[in-house]
């Protein structure tokens, strides 16, 4: 049923909630699982970004591979993948692109907050998406 699980993950406390789903899932479907997190596209008219690591390249990767090694201690194999933009349309497309049967996120993700400040990623990714969006809250 769900052969491809894309993890969109960030440094918030909602992705980190949210992995004990992931690997249920996992799991239970025997599926392959794709780590991906966003550096973010900096926006010249904020004035702060709420999680200025979300920009590092350094700080993604370590994220990255601190959340693969947590993922390998339970038996699964995620491969990584960092892509740069602006989070919800860079999850969505990466999702399209790698023809993704779930997306898996917590339900309030950290990024740029005049991306649109009325919605979250999550919110964003829901109405976006090519594939079901599952949201952990």
């Amino acid at each position: 049923m769900f052969n491809k699980i894309l993890f969109p993950i960030d440094r918030s406390r909602e992705a980190q909630e949210a992995i004990a789903v992931a690997i249920d899932l996992v799991q239970k479907y025997q599926s392959q699982l794709i780590l991906l997190s966003v550096i973010e596209t900096p926006d010249l008219e904020a004035e702060v970004t709420d999680d200025p690591a979300m920009q590092s390249p350094d700080q993604i990767d370590r994220l990255l591979h601190s959340a693969q090694a947590l993922f390998a201690k339970r038996g699964i194999q995620a491969e990584i993948l960092q892509r740069q933009g602006k989070p919800a349309f860079t999850i969505c497309d990466v999702a399209d692109e790698l023809n993704v049967n779930l997306i898996v996120m917590g339900s309030r993700g950290i990024g740029l907050a005049v991306e649109h400040t009325s919605e979250s990623v999550a919110s964003r990714v829901i109405n976006l998406s090519p594939c079901p969006v599952l949201i952990v809250p």
